[in-house]
């Protein structure tokens, strides 16, 4: 995870909604659990997209107007792949996301997916040491460069 305070996201003169996906400095990757059933793959992806928009400056675009004149909320200009790996890999590949100097990571839980009162959740956490953590999903956002090495040739979720 990122160190708090330490600010990772996209300086307003890099933000070029005309540039391709490719072009951007940071990339952003979500790798979900392949053995979850597919409801709480989801759930886990949008999860970790969520604090991952909240905590990552600039992933977000402007709002679209369509034709009418109605309102769309921003999308991410930058683009976000949503990957698979089996428990293991994840694990691994969350470990060395979370001890690479620059980059984001959101974490969601197996733990987040069973309590439903959140100060439950957060005394549950304190009890699980990092090690023996079954995660359901993972974002992260880094250099380019980077995250592909961290990725590898992980699948594009189906």
């Amino acid at each position: 995870m990122s160190e708090y305070g330490t600010a990772i996201g996209f300086a307003p003169d890099e933000i070029d909604f005309t540039a391709s996906t490719r072009a951007a400095r940071l990339k952003w990757v979500i790798v979900v659990n392949s053995e979850l059933p597919p409801g709480r793959a989801v759930n886990a992806a949008v999860c970790t997209a969520v604090a991952t928009t909240k905590a990552v400056t600039g992933l977000l675009g402007d709002e679209a107007v369509d034709a009418d004149g109605e309102h769309y909320t921003g999308l991410p200009w930058v683009g976000c792949s949503i990957l698979t790996a089996d428990a293991e890999k994840l694990r691994a590949v969350r470990a060395k996301a979370a001890a690479s100097p620059g980059c984001h990571v959101a974490d969601m839980p197996g733990v987040a997916q069973q309590i439903r009162v959140y100060t439950d959740f957060l005394a549950t956490m304190k009890e699980i040491p990092t090690e023996e953590m079954d995660f359901c999903a993972v974002g992260i956002v880094g250099p380019r460069n980077r995250i592909d090495k961290l990725v590898g040739k992980l699948p594009l979720m189906a």
